[in-house]
């Protein structure tokens, strides 16, 4: 088995049935060869077939001269020589930020004549509304790299049916990768994923038609440093960068504005051939220096923008101070007893975000907990897509779609607010800066392992910032806000997780509507702490599969 692909070793020890190689050309667009490997293997729990394919390309690429004017005059010219089998490192987050324009040229190239692509983004754009959507519905996409599926329906059946590949990777690791490779680093090592199925490879990549696993990810290196385990991810570059920007000169300086940053500069740092489209084109010395968000070195083609830029979930408040948000919130939830259930873990977690800190917030419960903070109390709120001193939604005409949080909703910004690209949101986060970060779980354990990402079969949708945001649990305190049982009444506060980690030992304290449960990472142990009204300890046993002790100082949930 010593030539096989490393990924296929690491199921031995076992029995190789059978194995093909086959290989494939293709001059459709440019030269290029499909070298495929089935691989049937017989292991203790049956056979196992898996796949490993490579795509050797010709190194034929868009070019570039320097001293020649960078301006196109559409979006249609600036992406005519993108070859089919190219790596398209796409910009924004949600809707945010989305090379509109770029992507519908390249989908009225259409899949006979650009195709195979591997396209690198967050997410994949709104199902029949913009974005990458737009190419995978195509079919011009084989192969996506990114954090978060959403509720792409479409994605998602091609990704069941072996259509398309998708390597899940946390969005905090995505973009490090991307910005090491505009920097000349080929590996760095993270802790965002220790412990987890990114360390282990075992996160499907590729099914076939019948839906079974043909490919998975690929297992991390993983070393030690001052005690805990780091995993090395490697340099993500791309062929050709899409990217949007509200001012671009024709020296190629862009400024951005908002939440729209987010990938842009990395991923124009990482490509070949970077191509932005421009909501204003200006001429050279209009720009500040001062206010330049990414210098002109990097941008190779400019074409003006002209599709606009859309918000993929709207959100907004009254003047009366009431939130469209809660009020979907509320029917979703099932009526006043779930919503006051959940109004009672987010006043609880209200508890935990002290004066003048800086806070992450999950989506789902852990958003509403400002909403209980007393008057005059401070809180600077993070998104991970880019912002530091988060506000409420918007009133309806407050809605500008470069402003949206990790939900993908419109919000605003408080006095004394910045924002930022990926990079530097996801430094703050494995850095330890952020004091607390709230989640919510789908199960979370005695020793406090955190697992809220995915159900093996059932439910797939991937991490998005969630791994990184408890990568650094000795500087970060990391919060569960969840309703205690499930919907099928199985409880979510385990002995340990059976579902797919997010991290190991990584919370410290689990809120839920019953209760309130301190937790010794070190010791694997569980103390109840606080009660909710009407609630007993008996019953917290009863709807709890985790064994904990009772605090001498037993006091009622707030």
């Amino acid at each position: 088995m010593a030539g096989l692909p490393r990924a296929l070793r690491q199921t031995a020890p076992a029995l190789l049935v059978a194995r093909q190689w086959a290989a494939s050309t293709s001059t459709a667009t440019r030269p290029s060869l499909k070298l495929s490997l089935g691989v049937r293997i017989k292991t203790g729990n049956g056979v196992r077939s898996l796949s490993y394919s490579k795509h050797w390309r010709s190194q034929s690429l868009p070019t570039v001269t320097r001293g020649e004017s960078k301006l196109y005059a559409n979006a249609d010219d600036a992406v005519a020589d993108i070859k089919s089998g190219s790596v398209i490192l796409s910009s924004g987050f949600g809707l945010c930020g989305v090379a509109e324009t770029l992507i519908e040229a390249i989908r009225q190239r259409g899949p006979e004549s650009l195709h195979s692509l591997t396209a690198v983004s967050n997410n994949a754009g709104a199902e029949g509304r913009g974005g990458l959507a737009l190419l995978i519905e195509s079919g011009q996409i084989d192969r996506m790299i990114m954090s978060h599926l959403g509720s792409n329906k479409i994605l998602e059946k091609k990704y069941l049916t072996g259509k398309i590949a998708v390597e899940l990777c946390p969005q905090g690791t995505i973009a490090e990768r991307i910005r090491a490779a505009g920097s000349g680093i080929p590996a760095f090592f993270t802790p965002t994923g220790g412990h987890t199925f990114i360390q282990q490879g075992e996160i499907p990549v590729r099914h076939d038609a019948d839906r079974n696993v043909v490919e998975y990810g690929k297992p991390r290196e993983t070393r030690i440093f001052n005690g805990r385990p780091f995993l090395m991810e490697t340099a993500l570059p791309g062929d050709v960068a899409i990217l949007r920007a509200w001012k671009v000169d024709k020296a190629g300086n862009c400024v951005f504005r908002y939440t729209a940053k987010g990938f842009a500069p990395l991923m124009a740092k990482a490509a070949k051939v970077a191509i932005v489209e421009a909501e204003n084109i200006v001429e050279v010395g209009e720009i500040d220096p001062n206010d330049v968000d990414l210098a002109g070195i990097f941008i190779d083609r400019i074409v003006p923008a002209t599709k606009p830029s859309q918000v993929e979930v709207l959100k907004t408040r009254s003047a009366e101070g009431g939130s469209d948000g809660k009020q979907v919130k509320a029917a979703k939830s099932g009526g006043s007893d779930a919503l006051e259930r959940r109004n009672r873990i987010a006043r609880r977690a209200a508890k935990e975000l002290k004066h003048g800190s800086y806070v992450n917030l999950g989506v789902g419960i852990p958003t509403l907990a400002p909403e209980f903070l007393p008057p005059g109390h401070q809180v600077w709120i993070q998104s991970e897509n880019g912002i530091l001193g988060m506000g409420p939604y918007p009133l309806p005409d407050e809605v500008d779609p470069d402003i949206v949080n990790a939900g993908k909703e419109s919000v605003t910004l408080v006095p004394g607010a910045a924002t930022f690209d990926s990079s530097e949101s996801f430094s703050m986060i494995r850095g330890g800066h952020v004091d607390v970060s709230i989640l919510g779980a789908l199960q979370v354990s005695a020793a406090g392992d955190l697992a809220n990402y995915m159900i093996p079969g059932k439910m797939f949708k991937g991490m998005g910032g969630a791994m990184d945001l408890v990568s650094n649990p000795d500087n970060t305190k990391i919060v569960v806000a969840t309703e205690h049982v499930a919907k099928d009444g199985s409880s979510k506060v385990v002995q340990s997780c059976s579902l797919p980690l997010t991290g190991a030992r990584v919370v410290s304290t689990i809120i839920t509507d019953l209760c309130v449960f301190e937790v010794d990472r070190k010791k694997g142990m569980l103390t109840l702490t606080e009660i909710a009204p009407g609630v007993d300890v008996e019953e917290v046993k009863s709807k709890t599969d985790a064994a904990f002790s009772v605090s001498d100082n037993l006091r009622t949930m707030e």
